[in-house]
This record gives structure tokens, sequence and C-alpha cells, in this order.
């Protein structure tokens, strides 16, 4: 009869070198991934407050055509509740004929603002504490993507 104890005596397992391996392998792969994962769920917000402030703009002149008058509009009510991620208010003008509807971010959008006012003009500013690849001074034009891209 053969020996098949050296059969069985080889090494099982990993070794310390390929466990190293592997690590370095997901950490590279983990610094790629996350800023394009942080990217995503950003512009997955952003409409959050786009569509909100379209909305707020169709009821306010809603209410101009009603009323001949921006002043008191429901709409231009300081709204911190519709949005988890935003912030909504709105101020009118002296003439009660203008006014700009305003979203802030709060939480993970914080730095992000977003207007539009009477006349559709849209506006928006990215600053800190958003992430560094989104920061953009203001821009006519809401910013959905990094460095400013609208």
């Amino acid at each position: 009869m053969k020996n098949t104890r050296s059969l069985y005596s080889a090494q099982t397992g990993f070794t310390l070198i390929e466990l190293m391996i592997v690590v370095a392998i997901v950490g590279i792969l983990t610094a790629i991934a996350m800023p394009q994962y942080t990217n995503y769920v950003i512009k997955g917000k952003i409409p959050d407050a786009t569509s909100t402030l379209a909305t707020k703009h169709v009821q306010m002149e809603q209410y101009f055509q009603d009323n001949q008058t921006y002043a008191n509009a429901p709409a231009c009510n300081a709204d911190t509740t519709s949005s988890k991620n935003y912030t909504f208010s709105c101020s009118v003008a002296g003439t009660l004929t203008a006014f700009t509807l305003q979203a802030v971010g709060t939480g993970s959008m914080s730095g992000f603002s977003y207007t539009l006012d009477q006349s559709n003009n849209k506006q928006s500013t990215v600053a800190a504490p958003a992430p560094a690849s989104w920061i953009s001074s203001s821009v006519n034009c809401w910013i959905t993507g990094p460095g400013g891209v609208c």
C-alpha cells in the first residue's frame, strides 16, 4: 500500500500575499466607483428641485391670472415639508408683478441652490459643502451634472 499521507498534506487556504492583492484590487475599484456612485445619487436628487420649482411657477402664473398680482400666492409660501432634499421659498418684488422661486439644498444636497423667476429665467449655484466636482458659480441654467453641466 502506498503512502497516501503525502497526497493530503497540500496547503489549503490563502496566503497573506494573495489576501493583500485582493484587498488592493477592491480598494482600487472602490476609489473608482465611489465618485461615480455619488454623482449618480446627486443627479437623481436634482429633479426633486427643478420639477417642484416648475410646478410652483405654474401655480404662481395661475394665481396671477386670477388676481393680477403675485402677492399672497399660496405657491409662494415657504415650503420645508414637500421635499427631504430641498427647502423652497419665494420672494415677490416690490411691484407685485415679479417673483423669484428658490430651492436650497438640505442634508446631502447642501450647497445646491436653484432659482426660477416670472420670466422663466433659471439660475443655479453649487458651492461647498457640495462635492468639489460639482462646485460652480452662478450660471443661467439649472446645473444637472458635475463641472457645471446644464
